[in-house]
């Protein structure tokens, strides 16, 4: 539980004070933001702010919990170092992009099918180990199950391999892209990121203190290293919270795709460790909600050549464009967050009080 402690406390400091300098140096670089000439006009006065600041968040989570480890002598496990390694490609993905559009000075950076081919490689990487019997521990559990899982594995379908790597693949690029389109408004998605991040820290908590492997009963929990994920899920929790001084509005900073699709990807990467993939559609309700927007809008304009659900997509912006302020949008998305969030902790838990009633 220190280890916990010190990776969320350290990550948020590291990410307080690293984001200011982060600021300064990509400002004096000129390493600013591209806005798409069709989203609302009052975010054109957000053009040239500082992007890029996911690097802030990926680096101080990654040193927040190395150095938990370090201080609390423990060895990092298998499953952590898995998460770590999706958290950190897909951000790669994202930097590129990110870095292209300032050198080239356009609002798009990479392009789709060279996104998609990254982003698909880091998920089939990850996937491919997190089933590989070489990672095995001493009860024969790997990182991911062979099983869908909501809250616990459906036992009673064993799903072949390369069905897995697809599902794998399906709920990573999903839910990175998820994030970054609900990355719009100042401090919408990293606020939100926040509050789910927290909620997988007790997630992981829960199934580790219910653990099969300290003891078995009905309602324990067949996850591997559940405490070890909380430690890398608080210490993304907190490189967020500090991230979100200097991002709320007015932002002096954007995480930009290296921050959004990592924090996507390891959203999707604890759900598949933990075994709650179907679970995180409900606590990341926000996330998968303004993906249908985008999906809705896109099948609707094309389907009836022309003529529009939301006046635009994602959802935040179709708010904006009814005359909301940014602000009153964002505090609204994170009162839903919230509420998603409560509701999938109170069916995880309900599910585990029918299980040993």
């Amino acid at each position: 539980m220190k280890a916990i402690l010190f990776a969320g406390g350290l990550a948020l400091i590291f990410s307080l004070l690293g984001t200011k300098v982060a600021i300064n140096v990509l400002s004096r670089r000129g390493y600013g933001q591209e806005i798409r000439d069709d989203g609302p006009t009052t975010h054109h006065t957000k053009r040239g702010t500082p992007t890029m600041g996911g690097i802030v968040i990926i680096g101080s989570s990654v040193a927040a919990y190395f150095v938990a480890k370090l201080l609390t002598g423990q060895l990092p496990t298998a499953s952590a170092l898995l998460l770590l390694f999706l958290f950190i490609g897909m951000g790669t993905v994202g930097f590129l992009d990110d870095f292209i559009k300032i050198a080239k000075q356009r609002s798009l950076g990479l392009r789709s099918k060279a996104k998609m081919i990254g982003q698909t490689l880091i998920a089939l990487v990850f996937g491919l180990l997190a089933l590989s019997p070489m990672l095995e521990d001493e009860r024969g559990e790997t990182p991911a199950s062979r099983h869908i899982s909501f809250i616990r594995d459906f036992d009673s379908w064993v799903v072949p391999t390369v069905l897995l790597l697809i599902f794998v693949w399906l709920l990573i690029t999903g839910f990175s892209n998820a994030v970054n389109l609900t990355d719009g408004l100042d401090g919408l998605a990293t606020g939100a990121c926040v509050m789910v991040f927290g909620a997988y820290t007790l997630v992981n908590i829960w199934q580790n203190n219910q653990s099969c492997a300290i003891q078995q009963s009905a309602s324990c929990y067949e996850v591997r290293d559940p405490l070890d994920l909380a430690v890398v899920s608080a210490a993304i929790m907190g490189a967020c919270f500090g991230f979100l001084w200097w991002n709320a509005s007015p932002a002096q900073i954007f995480m930009g795709d290296t921050g959004s699709l990592s924090l996507g990807a390891a959203l999707a990467g604890l759900a598949i460790l933990t075994r709650t993939e179907l679970l995180l559609v409900i606590i990341g309700g926000l996330f998968v909600v303004e993906t249908l927007s985008v999906m809705m809008q896109v099948g609707f304009f094309k389907l009836t050549k022309g003529r529009r659900i939301f006046r635009m997509a994602p959802l935040h912006h179709h708010f904006e464009m009814l005359g909301w302020e940014q602000v009153t949008v964002v505090i609204r998305f994170w009162i839903i967050t919230g509420l998603a969030v409560a509701a999938g902790l109170g069916i995880f838990y309900a599910e585990w009080v029918a299980g040993i009633g």
